[in-house]
Protein backbone atom coordinates (compact mmCIF):
# COMPACT_ATOMS: atom_id res chain seq x y z
CA UNK A 1 0.00 0.00 0.00
CA UNK A 2 1.43 3.27 -1.27
CA UNK A 3 0.39 6.26 0.62
CA UNK A 4 0.96 9.90 -0.86
CA UNK A 5 -2.19 11.72 -0.16
CA UNK A 6 -3.63 12.10 3.55
CA UNK A 7 -6.90 13.36 4.30
CA UNK A 8 -8.23 14.10 7.69
CA UNK A 9 -11.23 15.31 9.08
CA UNK A 10 -11.69 17.71 11.74
CA UNK A 11 -11.19 21.38 12.44
CA UNK A 12 -9.88 21.11 15.91
CA UNK A 13 -6.41 21.10 17.31
CA UNK A 14 -5.64 17.83 16.59
CA UNK A 15 -6.53 17.96 12.91
CA UNK A 16 -4.57 20.98 12.16
CA UNK A 17 -1.57 19.76 14.29
CA UNK A 18 -1.67 16.39 11.92
CA UNK A 19 -2.30 18.16 8.69
CA UNK A 20 1.35 19.64 9.27
CA UNK A 21 3.11 17.18 10.78
CA UNK A 22 1.86 15.22 7.35
CA UNK A 23 2.67 17.88 5.16
CA UNK A 24 6.32 18.57 6.52
CA UNK A 25 6.53 15.04 5.82
CA UNK A 26 6.23 15.54 2.31
CA UNK A 27 2.49 14.25 2.15
CA UNK A 28 -0.15 15.72 0.06
CA UNK A 29 -3.00 16.74 2.87
CA UNK A 30 -6.80 17.80 2.14
CA UNK A 31 -7.76 19.18 5.62
CA UNK A 32 -11.66 19.09 5.74
CA UNK A 33 -13.67 21.11 7.88
CA UNK A 34 -17.50 22.06 8.00
CA UNK A 35 -17.59 25.40 7.87
CA UNK A 36 -15.41 27.51 5.73
CA UNK A 37 -14.55 30.25 8.76
CA UNK A 38 -13.22 26.94 10.22
CA UNK A 39 -11.26 25.97 7.32
CA UNK A 40 -9.25 29.46 6.83
CA UNK A 41 -8.59 29.52 10.71
CA UNK A 42 -6.93 25.96 10.24
CA UNK A 43 -4.90 26.94 7.58
CA UNK A 44 -3.78 30.56 9.53
CA UNK A 45 -2.74 28.36 12.40
CA UNK A 46 -1.00 26.18 10.38
CA UNK A 47 0.49 29.23 8.64
CA UNK A 48 1.82 30.73 11.88
CA UNK A 49 2.81 27.33 13.09
CA UNK A 50 5.48 27.03 10.44
CA UNK A 51 6.23 30.80 10.57
CA UNK A 52 7.72 30.03 14.14
CA UNK A 53 9.55 27.23 13.08
CA UNK A 54 11.52 29.30 10.63
CA UNK A 55 11.38 32.19 13.01
CA UNK A 56 13.61 29.63 15.35
CA UNK A 57 16.03 28.28 12.82
CA UNK A 58 13.66 24.68 12.85
CA UNK A 59 12.75 24.84 8.99
CA UNK A 60 13.72 26.87 6.18
CA UNK A 61 11.92 29.21 4.49
CA UNK A 62 11.30 27.53 1.14
CA UNK A 63 10.80 24.64 3.40
CA UNK A 64 7.67 25.86 4.95
CA UNK A 65 6.47 27.34 1.44
CA UNK A 66 6.53 23.52 -0.25
CA UNK A 67 4.56 22.50 2.93
CA UNK A 68 1.91 24.64 2.33
CA UNK A 69 2.11 24.10 -1.19
CA UNK A 70 0.85 20.18 -0.19
CA UNK A 71 -2.05 21.65 1.66
CA UNK A 72 -5.68 21.97 0.67
CA UNK A 73 -8.01 23.24 3.07
CA UNK A 74 -11.68 22.45 1.84
CA UNK A 75 -15.74 22.21 3.47
CA UNK A 76 -16.35 19.60 0.39
CA UNK A 77 -15.89 15.94 2.07
CA UNK A 78 -16.10 14.58 -1.86
CA UNK A 79 -12.23 16.36 -2.12
CA UNK A 80 -11.15 13.59 0.13
CA UNK A 81 -11.80 10.72 -2.79
CA UNK A 82 -8.85 9.88 -3.81
CA UNK A 83 -6.89 10.11 -0.65
CA UNK A 84 -4.92 7.13 0.04
CA UNK A 85 -5.27 7.35 3.68
CA UNK A 86 -8.04 9.21 5.70
CA UNK A 87 -7.55 10.34 9.33
CA UNK A 88 -10.53 11.11 10.97
CA UNK A 89 -10.05 13.78 14.50
CA UNK A 90 -13.83 14.21 15.53
CA UNK A 91 -15.73 14.86 18.70
CA UNK A 92 -14.76 11.78 20.99
CA UNK A 93 -18.58 10.23 20.47
CA UNK A 94 -18.82 6.74 18.86
CA UNK A 95 -22.23 7.26 16.61
CA UNK A 96 -20.15 10.53 15.39
CA UNK A 97 -17.76 8.69 13.85
CA UNK A 98 -19.46 5.33 13.02
CA UNK A 99 -21.80 7.98 10.87
CA UNK A 100 -18.14 9.72 9.51
CA UNK A 101 -16.99 6.26 8.86
CA UNK A 102 -20.36 4.68 7.01
CA UNK A 103 -19.73 8.15 4.82
CA UNK A 104 -16.12 7.83 3.77
CA UNK A 105 -16.73 4.12 3.29
CA UNK A 106 -18.96 5.19 0.44
CA UNK A 107 -17.25 8.39 -1.00
CA UNK A 108 -13.53 7.93 -0.37
CA UNK A 109 -11.56 5.27 -3.53
CA UNK A 110 -11.19 1.13 -2.76
CA UNK A 111 -8.27 0.02 -1.28
CA UNK A 112 -7.92 3.34 0.35
CA UNK A 113 -7.33 2.89 4.55
CA UNK A 114 -9.61 4.34 7.17
CA UNK A 115 -8.10 5.45 10.38
CA UNK A 116 -9.15 6.92 13.79
CA UNK A 117 -7.29 9.24 16.25
CA UNK A 118 -9.54 8.36 19.00
CA UNK A 119 -7.38 7.87 22.26
CA UNK A 120 -10.07 5.22 23.66
CA UNK A 121 -13.10 4.27 21.65
CA UNK A 122 -12.88 0.83 20.22
CA UNK A 123 -11.69 0.76 16.92
CA UNK A 124 -13.44 -2.29 15.62
CA UNK A 125 -16.84 -0.48 16.11
CA UNK A 126 -15.88 2.04 13.23
CA UNK A 127 -14.31 -0.78 11.14
CA UNK A 128 -17.91 -2.64 11.14
CA UNK A 129 -19.62 0.84 10.52
CA UNK A 130 -17.74 -0.18 6.10
CA UNK A 131 -17.41 -2.15 3.61
CA UNK A 132 -13.72 -2.25 3.96
CA UNK A 133 -12.96 -3.51 8.08
CA UNK A 134 -9.68 -4.44 6.99
CA UNK A 135 -8.69 -1.36 5.90
CA UNK A 136 -9.59 0.51 9.44
CA UNK A 137 -7.17 0.92 12.05
CA UNK A 138 -6.06 3.45 14.82
CA UNK A 139 -3.49 5.62 13.81
CA UNK A 140 -3.72 8.05 17.54
CA UNK A 141 -1.15 11.12 18.02
CA UNK A 142 -0.93 13.30 21.04
CA UNK A 143 -1.66 16.85 21.81
CA UNK A 144 0.12 18.85 20.13
CA UNK A 145 0.85 16.28 17.26
CA UNK A 146 3.79 18.59 16.43
CA UNK A 147 5.79 18.07 19.24
CA UNK A 148 4.82 14.97 20.82
CA UNK A 149 6.84 11.90 19.75
CA UNK A 150 4.52 9.22 19.98
CA UNK A 151 1.88 7.71 18.11
CA UNK A 152 -0.35 4.90 19.18
CA UNK A 153 -1.14 2.25 15.88
CA UNK A 154 -4.00 0.48 17.05
CA UNK A 155 -4.90 -2.98 15.37
CA UNK A 156 -8.92 -3.94 15.22
CA UNK A 157 -8.99 -7.55 15.17
CA UNK A 158 -10.54 -6.77 11.69
CA UNK A 159 -7.47 -4.83 10.15
CA UNK A 160 -4.71 -6.64 7.77
CA UNK A 161 -1.42 -6.92 8.11
CA UNK A 162 -0.68 -4.68 4.91
CA UNK A 163 -3.38 -1.71 6.52
CA UNK A 164 -0.99 -2.23 10.28
CA UNK A 165 2.19 -2.14 8.01
CA UNK A 166 1.40 0.82 5.71
CA UNK A 167 -0.05 2.56 8.89
CA UNK A 168 3.50 2.03 10.89
CA UNK A 169 5.39 3.33 7.65
CA UNK A 170 2.86 6.68 7.60
CA UNK A 171 4.08 7.00 11.08
CA UNK A 172 7.79 6.56 10.54
CA UNK A 173 7.65 8.59 7.94
CA UNK A 174 6.07 11.46 10.34
CA UNK A 175 9.10 10.84 12.17
CA UNK A 176 7.52 9.58 15.13
CA UNK A 177 7.60 6.64 17.16
CA UNK A 178 4.82 4.62 16.49
CA UNK A 179 3.56 1.68 19.37
CA UNK A 180 1.93 -1.04 17.80
CA UNK A 181 -1.19 -1.52 20.84
CA UNK A 182 -4.28 -3.91 21.19
CA UNK A 183 -7.75 -2.64 20.02
CA UNK A 184 -8.64 -1.78 23.91
CA UNK A 185 -10.44 1.26 25.52
CA UNK A 186 -7.51 3.35 26.49
CA UNK A 187 -5.01 1.81 24.54
CA UNK A 188 -1.83 2.54 26.33
CA UNK A 189 -1.44 5.81 27.87
CA UNK A 190 -5.12 6.77 28.61
CA UNK A 191 -5.66 3.46 30.73
CA UNK A 192 -2.85 4.27 32.91
CA UNK A 193 -2.91 8.17 32.11
CA UNK A 194 -6.72 8.49 33.43
CA UNK A 195 -7.23 6.42 36.56
CA UNK A 196 -4.03 8.69 37.92
CA UNK A 197 -5.82 11.94 36.81
CA UNK A 198 -9.44 10.70 38.41
CA UNK A 199 -7.28 10.39 41.45
CA UNK A 200 -5.76 13.27 41.32
CA UNK A 201 -9.24 14.81 41.22
CA UNK A 202 -10.56 13.41 44.40
CA UNK A 203 -7.95 14.32 46.61
CA UNK A 204 -9.13 17.93 45.54
CA UNK A 205 -12.67 17.03 46.20
CA UNK A 206 -11.07 14.81 49.90
CA UNK A 207 -9.49 18.78 50.84
CA UNK A 208 -5.87 16.64 51.01
CA UNK A 209 -4.32 19.72 48.85
CA UNK A 210 -5.54 22.59 46.82
CA UNK A 211 -5.02 22.53 43.10
CA UNK A 212 -2.30 24.23 42.74
CA UNK A 213 -0.82 22.20 46.14
CA UNK A 214 -1.26 18.86 44.20
CA UNK A 215 -0.21 19.95 40.99
CA UNK A 216 3.05 21.19 42.54
CA UNK A 217 3.59 18.15 44.49
CA UNK A 218 3.78 15.79 41.44
CA UNK A 219 6.20 18.32 39.41
CA UNK A 220 8.69 18.76 42.59
CA UNK A 221 7.37 15.31 43.43
CA UNK A 222 7.69 13.08 40.75
CA UNK A 223 9.42 15.02 37.89
CA UNK A 224 6.42 15.54 35.88
CA UNK A 225 6.18 18.60 33.92
CA UNK A 226 2.90 19.22 34.21
CA UNK A 227 0.21 18.57 37.37
CA UNK A 228 -2.71 16.22 37.35
CA UNK A 229 -5.31 19.16 37.22
CA UNK A 230 -3.83 21.48 34.90
CA UNK A 231 -3.21 18.80 32.78
CA UNK A 232 -7.55 17.95 33.08
CA UNK A 233 -7.95 21.40 31.97
CA UNK A 234 -5.77 21.33 28.74
CA UNK A 235 -7.17 18.15 27.51
CA UNK A 236 -10.70 19.35 28.17
CA UNK A 237 -12.43 18.21 30.83
CA UNK A 238 -15.56 17.12 28.53
CA UNK A 239 -12.94 14.92 26.49
CA UNK A 240 -11.48 13.91 30.10
CA UNK A 241 -15.01 12.84 31.41
CA UNK A 242 -15.66 10.45 27.94
CA UNK A 243 -12.28 8.93 28.27
CA UNK A 244 -13.16 7.75 31.84
CA UNK A 245 -16.81 6.75 30.70
CA UNK A 246 -15.41 4.69 28.40
CA UNK A 247 -12.83 2.89 30.56
CA UNK A 248 -15.69 2.01 33.11
CA UNK A 249 -17.89 0.68 30.18
CA UNK A 250 -15.04 -1.55 29.29
CA UNK A 251 -13.21 -2.86 32.60
CA UNK A 252 -15.57 -1.28 35.19
CA UNK A 253 -12.99 -0.24 37.63
CA UNK A 254 -13.77 2.18 40.20
CA UNK A 255 -10.87 3.71 39.28
CA UNK A 256 -12.33 5.06 36.25
CA UNK A 257 -15.60 6.33 37.71
CA UNK A 258 -15.19 9.91 36.49
CA UNK A 259 -15.22 12.05 40.39
CA UNK A 260 -18.21 13.69 40.96
CA UNK A 261 -16.27 17.58 40.59
CA UNK A 262 -15.27 16.66 36.73
CA UNK A 263 -19.53 15.79 35.99
CA UNK A 264 -20.32 19.31 38.12
CA UNK A 265 -18.12 21.21 36.01
CA UNK A 266 -18.98 19.34 32.55
CA UNK A 267 -22.66 20.33 33.69
CA UNK A 268 -21.63 24.02 33.95
CA UNK A 269 -19.26 24.44 31.25
CA UNK A 270 -16.06 24.63 32.75
CA UNK A 271 -14.34 22.71 30.19
CA UNK A 272 -11.27 24.06 31.36
CA UNK A 273 -8.70 26.45 28.56
CA UNK A 274 -11.17 25.64 25.66
CA UNK A 275 -14.09 27.83 27.70
CA UNK A 276 -11.51 29.64 30.01
CA UNK A 277 -11.95 28.51 33.02
CA UNK A 278 -11.59 24.42 34.34
CA UNK A 279 -9.42 23.99 37.84
CA UNK A 280 -8.06 26.65 37.03
CA UNK A 281 -9.01 30.95 35.64
CA UNK A 282 -7.37 31.07 32.05
CA UNK A 283 -9.08 34.98 32.12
Amino acid sequence: MQINKIGIVGSGIMGSGIAEVAMLAGFEVVLRSRKQESAVSMVGAIERSLVRRVEKGRLEAQEAQDALSRLLATTEIDELVDCDLVIESVVEDLEVKRHLFDHLDRIVKPGAILATNTSTLPVVDLAAATRRPELVCGIHFFNPATVMGLVEIVRPITASDETIAAASAFVKKCAKDGVLVKDEAGFVVNALLFPYLNSAVKLLERGVATAEEIDRSMKLGCGFPMGPLALLDLVGLDTSVAILDALYREFGDVATLAAPTLRRKLAAGQLGKKTKRGFYDYH
